[in-house]
């Protein structure tokens, strides 16, 4: 279900809409970032960990496929899939105890698509042709009053 379509004008709006959703984060959330190359999923992933976690250094973990982050409520997993080779092989990563107990950030969601938890919260990221960043926030209808106090929708 969509639940808000958002115009990103620039990468500090993209970090932002990571901070918004920060401040809502429960354990067992899931969220995917979709999107082709540059299209602002890391920008707003690490704008989400720093809110979340108050990290100042959040590298890509796109060479080492998982970074996790510790806050006082739970683990914040962030998954790079873009160079994961098999779909199983996600759970060498720490997926089974992401999912139990912490929350995932998820960039390339479409290689383990099978895999995933039943409806996660998804981010579509687009790039227009007039510029910026348009994101397409779907999910179940749980995540509304969550995406509202967040100012967000």
């Amino acid at each position: 279900m969509r639940l808000a379509s958002i115009f990103l004008p620039d990468e500090d709006a993209a970090a932002r809409l990571g901070a918004g959703l920060a401040a809502g984060l429960q354990t067992g959330d899931v969220i995917c970032l979709e999107g082709p190359l540059g299209a602002g999923k890391t920008t707003c992933a690490r704008g989400l960990i720093k809110a979340y976690c108050g990290a100042s250094d959040v590298p890509s973990p796109t060479f080492t496929l998982v970074e996790t982050y510790q806050n006082a409520d739970a683990a914040l997993w962030h998954f790079d899939l873009y160079r994961l080779e098999h779909p199983r092989d996600v759970f060498e990563l720490g997926f089974e105890d992401a999912l139990a107990d912490g929350i995932c950030l998820i960039e390339w969601p479409d290689r383990i698509e099978g895999l995933l938890p039943p409806d996660p919260l998804r981010l579509v990221f687009h790039i227009p042709q007039e510029g910026g960043r348009k994101v397409d926030i779907n999910g179940p209808k749980i995540w509304r009053p969550r995406l509202k106090a967040a100012g967000l929708i």
